[in-house]
């Protein structure tokens, strides 16, 4: 975080003070100088898919060198979560129609408490109702489930607010059902809603959708401010499944989004955009985004929608609508319809999982100059994004194979190809206490000495 106070002038107490709570509390909240790093977000704790954690595993197998398997009750794409040795992870409940939230203490593997936080009915194809990846501050614990169920919760499984943004907000499922995942920074718990104008499935309504970026005051549940995300994009293009993200750039805090053929920048206070980056050259009405965005080296990275277009790299700085010429560079693939790159020590990962042959390009994340590329393989599509600690790179398919790469700055390397035999698998992988948790569809492995 060092790299902050080159940002910052000495005589300007009050920027400091605001950079300190914005970038260094959501990121050390859940950690101490005396142990090991947790992972409190879904894209980790530095929200671009990395760890400093050391001493992971290389390699590993159903039963090899795995500190405890647990059985899950459903099926579920959202990513676990480590806070204070405790694990949380959405589910369904493949006996019923319920949303569950459930904690795991992270050193045996025991369930600790369950808790019923919603029920649907409601199918969507390729998804389920328990993608978004719940969050934590160290103190409580929030889910969202793609039914509009959003509920905040202590450490001991007590119930402290439940609502259903449904209800005030309408129908929140895409095409392809609700992704996002919320967002905890500063004082607020951020909720962000893409969609189409017109709803793809029940419940409809007479009324035009809109998108949104949602404020939530994580103490209570309450509405703090929402702001509409307009765009002119058309039809699918509306539909995003990419979560906020948070980024800090010359003494300014700011929350970023992409979807709808922008790219946007808001105060995290009030909701207010600073600046926007359109990158549909041409308007279709087919460009649903997936992959988020993520940040690093001063840039702000982004993916192009549906893979085999443009990666593109975005100076920081600027008010309203950004030119051409903020793009720093651009990567024109093989590049991913659905996992988010990920930045790590000084490098840029890209994983196309789906088409010529499930490429992973190492990228120098200033330039853009690549460095490698190198062929992944194997059965299934892969979907779930990158995660990196160690000098080692994890990757995993949808057939709940997994690929340990070296995180090297010359050459494509594998360090080891494993099958945990349990899919299908969706979700990333998180990294935390010196071991990886990987949640595949039946079981939640825990792998490390």
């Amino acid at each position: 975080m060092l790299w902050m106070f080159g940002l910052l002038r000495k005589d300007n107490k009050t920027v400091v003070k605001k950079a300190l709570a914005f970038v260094i509390i959501p990121a050390l909240l859940c950690s101490t100088a005396a142990r090991a790093r947790d992972w409190p977000h879904w894209r980790g704790p530095f929200f671009n898919g990395s760890t400093d954690e050391t001493n992971l595993p290389s390699r590993f197998s159903q039963t090899e060198n795995v500190a405890w398997v647990s059985p899950l009750p459903g099926h579920s794409s959202a990513t676990p979560i480590i806070c204070k040795q405790r694990v949380f992870v959405s589910s369904t409940d493949r006996e019923s129609a319920d949303l569950l939230a459930l904690c795991f203490d992270a050193k045996t593997g025991k369930e600790l408490w369950r808790k019923k936080l919603g029920e649907s009915e409601r199918k969507v194809p390729r998804n389920n109702m328990a993608t978004p990846s719940p969050v934590t501050d160290g103190k409580g614990v929030y889910f969202l489930y793609g039914s509009g169920e959003l509920a905040g919760l202590d450490y001991e499984g007590n119930i402290l607010w439940s609502r259903n943004i449904e209800e005030k907000y309408r129908n929140i499922s895409l095409k392809y059902g609700y992704a996002s995942s919320p967002l905890l920074y500063g004082d607020k718990l951020y909720v962000l809603v893409q969609r189409r104008h017109t709803p793809w499935r029940a419940p409809f309504s007479d009324s035009t959708l809109d998108s949104f970026l949602l404020a939530v005051d994580p103490k209570t549940g309450r509405d703090l401010w929402k702001h509409e995300r307009k765009t002119d994009a058309q039809d699918e293009s509306l539909d995003s499944y990419a979560s906020p993200i948070p980024f800090q750039s010359d003494g300014r805090a700011q929350i970023l989004i992409i979807g709808g053929d922008y790219v946007t920048s808001h105060d995290p206070q009030k909701g207010t955009e600073f600046w926007r980056y359109g990158y549909a050259r041409v308007k279709s009405t087919r460009w649903r985004l997936i992959a988020s965005v993520v940040t690093g080296a001063g840039l702000i990275f982004g993916v192009e929608p549906r893979g085999n277009t443009d990666l593109f790299a975005l100076r920081s700085g600027g008010n309203g609508g950004l030119s051409e010429d903020y793009v720093a560079w651009k990567f024109d693939g093989p590049t991913p319809d659905v996992c988010t790159p990920l930045y790590y020590k000084g490098n840029l990962y890209v994983l196309d999982g789906m088409k010529y042959g499930k490429v992973v390009t190492c990228l120098d994340a200033k330039t853009g100059r690549q460095k490698w590329q190198g062929r992944l393989g194997g059965p299934g599509p892969w979907r779930a994004s990158l995660t990196a600690g160690d000098d080692k790179l994890y990757c995993i398919n949808e057939s709940g194979e997994v690929v340990v790469l070296a995180a090297d700055n010359e050459q494509f390397k594998v360090l080891w190809r494993t099958d945990l035999g349990d899919r299908p698998v969706q979700a990333s992988i998180a990294i935390a206490e010196r071991h990886l948790f990987i949640r595949t569809a039946n079981k939640l492995f825990c792998v490390g000495d």
